[in-house]
């Protein structure tokens, strides 16, 4: 009969702390504390901004859950964490500075998205640079769970749209049900439904990856597994919204549109969800491979100190933890103060700037004031605007310009704007946008075409940013060129020109319109904004 060497006494006899001394351990945890707790006060805004979209925004509320729950895995965790060494790690240094970096022009562009994902990974990062790279090995899975703290995920919502509406089309089909669509209105002999943003099932989605992975976690051991079924739970909530949407269109046709176009479309809405949910983790329990001391629940064994290599994973010394923690504060804070430098605001004007104006076009276009009932290109801030309605007697195009002199976070020509409608006018959703390139008079331009649909009213819509002398449509190379333009001091104005023209069914007319416009128009168009500008 044999004993298991993992469990003798150990022939090497440990230090004893003094009394009333901590333990490097727990020196190593308390100084992990400051140091998230610094990194969170110096990015406080960022940290504002996060918490402030779960406020408003049910799609995002899931976050205020997000931070528990990694706290109830790293709590599962605690008996493994108790046998790891604890070191700082220097080299994790580099990786805070890198992230800063990239956090700097994020900061100064207004790319909020960027911002909160570099400051949740610098959180991650103080991890192995206090407690060293054993404990963020042990920690990897809830680090990584943090990330969807950050509000992400409605830049999804038109693909989302689309393929929802083609699904409730084709399974609309299938049962003989005749269906027309048009964009993202269908028409039904019953009534019309509209695919809305809110019948994306972003909601759906977000919340079955969050759950998806805490079950991915609390069920399987391997990473494989983990992330399969990860996977898995981001894709079926896609395609269930879609039977969602087909069984509620299906079920208001059959009530002849008394049943699930109120509050109920809602709640059939969740109730499929639940039931989806819960068919996708019973299935999931299937494969089930977890257990206590894969948890990190069960207690450990007691290691015995092999010579030479215990030395060499000793606890750092409590001071070690203290420098470590101190150099995590200040290589965060160094980024923010290069920001506020790049962001200091302007010197008054001694003049005000001078106003937008563009030249009469010519013949045979004549020009007109836009209407309220005209769709109008939103801005906030303080933006200086030039609109007007062209017509040549046949066609109709809308010109808009819009010019900042000085862009900051909430007067930039990307900042979101929250579209109210008032009563009475119409309410416009934006759909099928698509990037294309026009030549106008031997100039190339980029484009941003997308259709504005109102109702039975269609819209085609051609926009693109002048920004530091380049015109663009990609509203990514305008952060960048805004991001270079404030941190290099130089001038930061820039400008969006939109063109939209009516059509019934064939946008192409529409478009031969604008570009006709567009050929008679450039010139002016550029000598306005460099008058304004000037």
């Amino acid at each position: 009969m044999s004993a298991d060497p993992v469990l003798l006494p150990s022939p090497v006899r440990r230090p004893r702390a003094k009394p009333g001394a901590l333990s490097a351990r727990t020196v190593a945890y308390a100084c992990l504390a400051a140091a998230l707790c610094a990194v969170l006060l110096i990015h406080y805004a960022t940290a504002a901004a996060i918490v402030g979209v779960w406020l408003r925004s049910d799609t995002f509320a899931h976050g205020f859950v997000i931070p528990p729950i990694v706290g109830w895995m790293i709590w599962r965790r605690r008996r493994r964490l108790a046998t790891l060494p604890v070191r700082p790690t220097p080299s994790a240094l580099l990786a805070l500075a890198a992230l800063g970096a990239l956090w700097l022009p994020a900061e100064v562009a207004n790319v909020q998205v960027l911002q909160q994902y570099l400051f949740v990974l610098m959180l991650v990062a103080t991890v192995p640079a206090v407690l060293g790279a054993a404990h963020a090995r042990a920690l990897s899975y809830p680090l990584c769970y943090l990330l969807l703290a950050v509000p992400f995920g409605e830049i999804l919502i038109p693909p989302l749209i689309e393929f929802t509406a083609r699904c409730t089309v084709f399974l609309l089909q299938l049962t003989g049900i005749p269906v027309f669509r048009e964009n993202n209105y269908l028409s039904l002999p019953s009534g019309n439904w509209s695919v809305v943003d809110a019948c994306s099932g972003l909601r759906y989605l977000i919340a079955s990856l969050a759950l998806g992975a805490m079950y991915a976690d609390m069920t399987y051991r391997g990473a494989g597994r983990r992330l399969l079924f990860i996977a898995v739970s981001a894709v079926v909530p896609v395609f269930a919204n879609a039977l969602r949407a087909f069984t509620i269109v299906l079920i208001g046709h059959w009530s002849n549109m008394t049943l699930a176009i109120g509050i109920d479309h809602l709640v059939y809405g969740w109730v499929f969800f639940g039931l989806v949910s819960a068919l996708l983790f019973w299935i999931g329990a299937r494969w089930r491979d977890i257990d206590d001391a894969a948890a990190g629940t069960a207690p450990p064994a007691e290691p015995v100190p092999v010579p030479g290599v215990s030395a060499r994973l000793a606890p750092s010394s409590p001071a070690g933890f203290v420098r470590m923690a101190l150099a995590v504060a200040a290589v965060t804070a160094v980024w923010p103060l290069l920001a506020q430098l790049a962001l200091r605001p302007d010197p008054p004007d001694a003049d005000p700037p001078a106003p937008l104006v563009v030249a009469p076009p010519p013949a045979p276009w004549h020009a007109a004031p836009m209407g309220a009932n005209d769709w109008q290109a939103r801005h906030m801030g303080q933006a200086r605007r030039w609109s007007a309605n062209y017509d040549d007697g046949r066609r109709t195009v809308s010109l808009q310009l819009t010019w900042y002199r000085h862009q900051t976070r909430r007067s930039e020509l990307l900042a979101p704007v929250r579209r109210d409608v008032a009563p009475g006018l119409p309410r416009w959703s934006e759909i099928d946008a698509i990037q294309r390139d026009i030549a106008v008079g031997g100039r190339a331009l980029a484009v941003r075409q997308s259709v504005e649909q109102a109702a039975g009213i269609k819209l085609l819509v051609w926009r693109w940013y002048r920004q530091d002398g380049v015109d663009t449509a990609s509203p990514q190379l305008l952060k960048l060129m805004l991001a270079k333009s404030k941190l290099l001091g130089d001038d930061d104005g820039g400008a969006e020109i939109v063109l939209a023209s009516a059509y019934d069914d064939d946008s192409a007319a529409a478009g031969r319109a604008m570009h006709e416009l567009l050929l008679a128009m450039l010139p002016a168009i550029d000598q306005g904004l460099r008058d304004a500008a000037r």
